[in-house]
């Protein structure tokens, strides 16, 4: 299993025409747990790892987190967006998480791309924030 961080930018991306922050996150969390999200690249994600959500703004927090339902794949539909994941979202720990969020500095991440592996000194946190 492995452990990715996941950015979403609430000024810029989206959740399904929702803005991509805390409150929508965990309303989905609550109602419609199921999403697809877009990638740049594959990644080597597999099921049953977890994608944990970092989000900017207003502060750059981790504040939800989805396990992966299928291995990132093509989308033939829409040449825009080169691949998608299939996650559910997990409720109790996002709502944990929306609570008690973990910042970016307790995450001792550096320079931060759009889906990147968590650090191994940075799990712990997140594990117990989200009570995983």
């Amino acid at each position: 299993m492995a452990d990715w961080i996941y950015i979403l930018d609430p000024r810029r991306d989206t959740l399904d025409g929702e803005p991509s922050d805390r409150e929508t996150m965990l309303q989905l969390a609550q109602e419609e747990p199921a999403l697809e999200l877009w990638l740049g690249r594959r990644n080597r994600m597999e099921p049953g790892d977890r994608l944990w959500f970092l989000f900017t703004r207003p502060e750059a927090v981790v504040a939800a987190v989805a396990e992966v339902d299928e291995e990132p794949r093509s989308d033939d539909e829409d040449p825009d967006i080169p691949f998608v994941v299939p996650v559910t979202l997990l409720t109790e720990a996002t709502k944990s998480l929306y609570r008690d969020p973990v910042s970016r500095d307790e995450l001792s991440l550096g320079q931060v791309r759009s889906v990147q592996k968590v650090k191994p000194e940075a799990l712990p946190v997140l594990l117990s924030r989200a009570g995983l």
